[in-house]
């Protein structure tokens, strides 16, 4: 039993309050236990120039963390002039899972932007920033759906993002700050809806750890993330049903 009384296999309550910001095409406050993201996704009509005459439209992210966020107060990023190189890290994996999950042929030639801002965090923010945005980014393609903006529903894969640990012998998913601080691994992992890996994120602490419990670490991951998932599922309904549209994988 761990120190909030969740089992090993166990998620936080997650608590999924969609439409939260009125002006995105997408938003959802995403609150995971005491990790609290908000998760923002625009539509805009300006694409990458590598893009521009391929027809294809591009997703991307952006991340960050309020000053207060954490126990201490730290500075806003925009004043040191550019990102942190973990915010530059965080915003990029973040983008990268999400256009993994859409058919970018079928958006036109326009640009999703994901901003997932840490309101309060007690662990796997990057996660959290995952899972939120890609709730978010449905709400958006089933509101331009909705507007006739899509030829086709262009979600291919749902994604989420879950942390897993290692505490000697024991997987434990879904850590809060402190597990992730006393764990022996710490592993970042990206799933699809049916089972497959978009990203793995992953570091031995101390001493190097063996291949059986790697497998064991990623199976954990998989029941957090199936966890994950339903509540995901739960939160788009109501939009996916007013657009007349199906998920996908």
């Amino acid at each position: 039993m761990r120190a909030d009384g969740r089992t090993a296999n166990q998620i936080r309550p997650l608590t999924l309050e969609t439409g939260f910001i009125r002006y995105p095409e997408g938003s959802v406050l995403y609150r995971a236990g005491d990790t609290v993201v908000l998760c923002n996704v625009s539509l805009s009509d300006r694409i990458p120039g590598f893009l521009r005459g391929t027809g294809e439209g591009w997703v991307t992210a952006e991340y960050a963390m309020l000053p207060r966020a954490t126990d201490t107060r730290s500075d806003r990023e925009v004043n040191k002039g550019r990102p942190s190189g973990r915010s530059q890290e965080i915003q990029r994996l973040i983008g990268r899972s999400l256009r993994a999950g859409v058919r970018r042929d079928l958006l036109g030639e326009r640009t999703l932007t994901a901003d997932c801002d840490v309101l309060q965090a007690d662990g796997s923010t990057r996660c959290a920033s995952i899972s939120g945005a890609w709730i978010a980014m449905v709400l958006a393609l089933a509101k331009m759906h909705g507007q006739g903006l899509l030829p086709e529903w262009p979600i291919s894969h749902q994604v989420a993002g879950v942390s897993v640990g290692l505490i000697g012998d024991q997987a434990i998913v879904d850590l809060d700050y402190g597990e992730d601080f006393d764990c022996d691994v710490d592993l970042n992992l990206v799933f699809t809806g049916d089972g497959r890996l978009i990203e793995v994120q992953g570091t031995a602490e101390g001493e190097p750890f063996s291949r059986d419990h790697f497998h064991t670490l990623l199976e954990s991951g998989w029941t957090g993330a199936q966890a994950i998932m339903k509540a995901q599922l739960e939160a788009v309904a109501p939009a996916l049903e007013a657009a007349g549209v199906e998920l996908g994988s």
